[in-house]
Parts: structure tokens; C-alpha cells; sequence
């Protein structure tokens, strides 16, 4: 079989190094991948919004499945275009995307399928906003309706830096047209987690759990980023709380897109709110998660193939889930300033001879790995418990070094 894995993060690269341990795949091609998925497959220079593009490359090289990675070619409309031209893809339609592409359309559809989640409105004028800031309390939550590379979520503490907030979403367009419209949201506490699940439009199967680290800074200090380290399973989820999530989450939720008639056959990530065994959901993603992905598919024991295959038939009852023992971490190196400004083009040394060592801002020139991106490396490493998976990931980092390297020490300290 042929696969196409539309990306160029960490995330790609694991889905490649996973797809490629599959019998049943011979050729995996990455558009436009990283330096890292050039040694699994073959680099496509397609952009990952260049759609029309990537269905004529799965059409003349007779791709048997495309697997999309990131969220914008999903909410651009990728699968539909597939699927009119009779070609096997893996994410939700046009409409079943909103559900990442407009954090207002998410929030209605939890409201309206009875799937707890914060108090929110949404605001299309800056001074209509302005006027409403502090409406649920400080701290309180802003966010930008549209796409935002998993940082369009503000939570500032007082007034003052409620206004700056609102001034770069809507005024200054740091996020572009994803701020033309906004929603605050009540400050909810607790601890985050997420769940990914594989979805047929039918069947729901949920994931292992994951625990996410969003924040740049040691515990968990500092601005929201796409996310700096993970481990797998999360101690947060115990028989019970997954039952529950299973119950007041999952089953409204497929029994919402069938409503709604979606032609779901993707990935949900469920980013959770979990405080004295109450779930509020934050947020819908309509694809692997990044980092989540780097710590879930090297525990998954079935072929990922497989999978995709009866999900794509609508037939994921037939599949049952398993998950190796050992426990995941994930540390991802990221370059100085980021989420913010950094520098690109620094030479990466000492990554030979290493698994797991899955790459996302990286570019390979002048037979060199350069740094190109905020994210650089996820450091993956499997163990018998947390504590010596987590080990074995700082040991890793120990040999690999690039100007401005940054990355937590904190990452899985339990």
C-alpha cells in the first residue's frame, strides 16, 4: 500500500515511523515533511494548504490512503476534494473541521448536545467586547474564533492585561482573521487532559490517555504554547474517570455529529478540565494532537494501517484497541523565544544512532539538519514506568545540542 501524511511537525514523523512498521505499507510519501521523515519516506514539496495539489500528487502516484496531520487542510475542505475524486483520506469533512476552525461553532455544539463546558460569549466589535471584559471574573479566558496554531488562547489576570489581550487578537491581528471574531469564556481550575479517539461516524475508540504540558516556563509558568512535553497514560485517569468521560463526553458526542450529519471518519482530541471528578471540555481538535501523537502511537501495539482502513470502511467495532505496558514522556526542544520570536537555520548535532527522536522544525540543507521552526525535536522515550521513561528522554537530550536550545526540565515530574 501507498500512504500520503500531509505535514511537516513531530507529529507527521511519528505517524511515518508508525505507518512504516505496518507490513502492509511499501511507500510512504510526507507532503511537505522534515528532515527527520526523509529518512522513513519520500518529501513531497506540496504545501499542506496547496489542496488541489496534494489530491493530483494521491491521484497520479495512485495513493491507496492519505493520512492529514494538521488542522488547516482539514478546515480548507482536503477531504471532501478527496473524497469527490474517489480517493481514501483520514479526517472529517468540511463541516465535521468546524469543530477546530471556529472555537464559537465548538461551543454551540457542546451546548447543544448537552456536553458540559465552560460559560462563554462571543463578540464580533472590539468595544462591544471591551465593554464585557471581566464579565465572568479574573482570571478569565479569551479566545480567538479561528485558527491559531495553538495559541490563540489568552488568560489574562486583570483588567489591564485583559485590554492588551483584547487589542492584539482584534486590533492588531496577531493571529490574523482568526481574531476578527472572539469568545471569553469563564476561567475554569483544575488539572487538563486529553483524549484522542479514532471516530468512524459510528463507532467511537478512545485512546490512551495523555497528559499535556501547554506552557513555555517550569511549572507551568509563562505563555500558552502548541505544547512543550507529554507522557502516556495520564495518573489523572482511573477506571472511573474514564467511564465517566466516556458516558458525558464520547457517546453525546458521536451521537451529536450523526445529528448533525457529519461524515466524521478522523481523529477528535477532547481537551479536558477535570476538578474534583467534573469534566468540562475546553476545546475540540480534529486531528492527532502534537505532542499528544509522540507519546500515544509508539504505546499503540495494533497497525496503525489497520486502523485507518476500517475507520475509512466505517467499520472500527471490528478493531479492538492495545497498548503496551511501558509508559511514554515526551520533552520537545524548542528554540530560544519561542512561542514568540526566535531564530531559524542553527545546525542540529548528536542525533545519531537515536530512536524516537522524532523531528519537527527541522530542515535538511547542505547535508546538514538545520533548526527551522519553534518546535525542533520531540524527545520520546518508552520505559517501565514514568520515572525511567522520563530519564531515558533527559539522557537523550543530553547528546543533542543547537544554538538557543531550549526545552523544560519538568516535563513528567510526578
Amino acid at each position: 500500500m501507498k500512504v500520503l501524511i500531509i505535514g511537516a511537525g513531530a507529529r507527521e514523523h511519528t505517524i511515518a515511523w508508525k505507518m512504516n512498521k505496518s507490513e502492509r505499507v511499501e511507500k510512504i510519501f510526507i507532503a511537505p515533511g522534515n528532515a527527520g521523515t526523509k529518512e522513513i519516506g519520500v518529501n513531497v514539496d506540496i504545501n499542506v494548504d496547496e489542496i488541489t495539489k496534494l489530491m493530483e500528487f494521491a491521484k497520479n502516484n495512485k495513493i491507496d490512503m492519505t493520512i492529514v496531520g494538521p488542522e488547516i487542510p482539514l478546515v480548507m475542505g482536503i477531504t471532501d476534494l478527496f473524497r469527490e475524486n474517489n480517493l481514501n483520506i483520514i479526517g472529517p469533512d468540511k463541516f465535521g473541521s468546524k469543530l477546530e476552525g471556529s472555537k464559537a461553532f465548538a461551543k454551540e455544539f457542546m451546548i447543544k448536545h448537552n456536553i458540559k463546558t465552560a460559560k462563554y460569549k462571543e463578540y464580533n466589535e472590539f468595544n462591544k467586547a471591551k465593554n464585557d471584559l471581566g464579565i465572568y471574573g479574573y482570571p478569565m479566558v479569551i479566545k480567538a474564533d479561528g485558527l491559531a496554531g495553538g495559541k490563540g488562547v489568552l488568560i489574562p489576570e486583570s483588567e489591564k492585561e485583559a485590554l492588551e489581550a483584547l487589542n492584539e487578537l482584534m486590533n492588531n491581528k496577531k493571529f490574523g482573521d482568526a481574531g476578527n471574531k472572539i469568545i471569553f469564556e469563564e476561567f475554569l481550575e483544575g488539572i487538563e487532559a486529553s483524549i484522542l479517539c479514532f471516530v468512524d461516524g459510528d463507532t467511537i475508540l478512545p485512546m490512551d490517555s495523555v497528559q499535556d504540558y501547554k506552557r513555555a516556563l517550569e511549572n507551568d509558568k509563562g505563555l500558552n504554547t502548541g505544547g512543550m512535553g507529554t507522557y502516556s497514560p495520564s495518573v489523572l485517569f482511573n477506571d472511573g474517570l474514564i467511564l465517566k468521560v466516556k458516558n458525558e463526553v464520547l457517546n453525546p458526542f458521536i451521537k451529536g455529529i450523526k445529528e448533525e450529519k457529519m461524515d466524521f471518519r478522523g481523529i477528535i482530541f477532547v481537551g479536558l478540565m477535570i476538578k474534583n471528578n467534573e469534566i468540562n471540555v475546553l476545546e475540540f481538535n480534529v486531528r492527532f494532537g502534537d505532542p499528544e501523537t509522540q507519546v500515544i502511537l509508539p504505546r499503540l501495539e495494533n497497525d496503525l494501517y489497520d486502523v485507518f482502513e476500517k475507520m475509512n470502511e466505517r467499520k472500527l467495532n471490528e478493531i479492538e484497541l492495545k497498548w503496551k505496558k511501558e509508559k511514554a514522556v515526551c520533552v520537545v526542544l524548542a528554540s530560544g523565544g519561542y512561542p514568540e520570536k526566535y531564530q531559524k537555520g542553527y545546525e542540529i548535532s548528536g542525533l545519531e544512532n537515536m530512536d524516537m527522536v522524532f523531528h519537527a522544525g527541522t530542515k535538511f540543507e547542505n547535508d546538514k539538519i538545520l533548526t527551522n521552526g519553534g518546535r525542533v525535536l520531540s524527545i520520546v522515550s518508552l520505559g517501565k514506568d514514568i520515572k525511567s521513561a522520563r530519564e531515558k528522554s533527559y539522557e537523550k537530550i543530553k547528546k543533542i545540542n543547537y544554538l538557543n536550545m531550549i526545552f523544560r526540565t519538568d516535563i513528567a515530574k510526578l
